[in-house]
């Protein structure tokens, strides 16, 4: 489990976050939702240690990660997955190269495990015979793909998952969304994802938070987010269901 307590953090004197305290709970996948610039992805960033919280603290199954030493710091990321917007795959290496990355970096693995584990991960995101391919000969849903299986391939306890849907189709975004809750309790991992996409918060909201300028607005689940009586969370969902019903029109 990750406990936020009552972090706040500010970006030249303006403040970003502002008393967020809330929890993320193992084997779920808890979304994190707000129109842009409401504060998620510096949210999930201080959450990963990315950033440091200029008041509160992140903790990890009870170990507060501002009081740990430097080597245990390390052992941590270690458990850390993370899905960036754009996937950020290395362009300059296939496919193979980069799922093996994380595993020559945190890993003694031999070279022969380590294949074995790309083709495990390549198989578990349903990719096959792409080893030598490069990111710029893929889909985006490819590429969104092969991202879930660098994250996965060092076997983390803690997944960060930065609007995983961005950029790609309703089809693909459903199967992206799938992928990520099958692996969420597949590995007991605690999952948190940043989507304004309003079919993932229906289809994997099992926990759900909604941050509104900076601050934790409402909590609640797929269940209750449609039938809540927070006008700002009801503007929210308006506003996205109606961009998306119009881009979808566009296309």
């Amino acid at each position: 489990m990750i406990k936020v307590s009552h972090i706040s953090k500010y970006f030249q004197g303006r403040k970003i976050l502002d008393d967020i305290d809330t929890e993320f709970l193992p084997g779920k996948c808890n979304l994190t939702i707000g129109k842009s610039g409401s504060g998620k992805t510096v949210l999930l960033r201080t959450i990963a240690g990315l950033y440091q919280p200029e008041e509160g603290f992140v903790s990890y199954d009870d170990r507060i990660f501002a009081n740990m030493s430097r080597e245990q710091k390390v052992n941590l990321r270690k458990d850390i997955g993370f899905i960036f917007q754009e996937g950020a795959l290395f362009d300059s290496m296939n496919v193979e190269e980069n799922i093996m990355f994380p595993l020559r970096m945190f890993t003694k693995m031999r070279r022969k495990e380590r294949l074995d584990r790309v083709n495990y991960c390549l198989d578990r995101v349903n990719l096959k015979d792409i080893n030598k391919m490069y990111p710029s000969q893929l889909s985006g849903g490819m590429r969104k793909r092969v991202a879930i299986a660098r994250a996965i391939s060092a076997q983390p306890k803690y997944l960060f998952c930065d609007e995983p849907n961005s950029g790609l189709d309703p089809v693909t975004s459903i199967l992206i969304d799938k992928l990520i809750m099958d692996i969420t309790h597949e590995f007991n991992m605690t999952t948190i994802v940043n989507t304004h996409d309003m079919n993932s918060v229906m289809e994997i909201g099992e926990s759900i938070i909604f941050i509104n300028q900076g601050k934790l607005w409402w909590k609640g689940n797929s269940g209750n987010v449609l039938s809540s009586d927070n006008k700002e969370l009801n503007d929210f969902i308006f506003c996205s269901a109606l961009t998306k019903k119009i881009k979808e029109k566009n296309n």
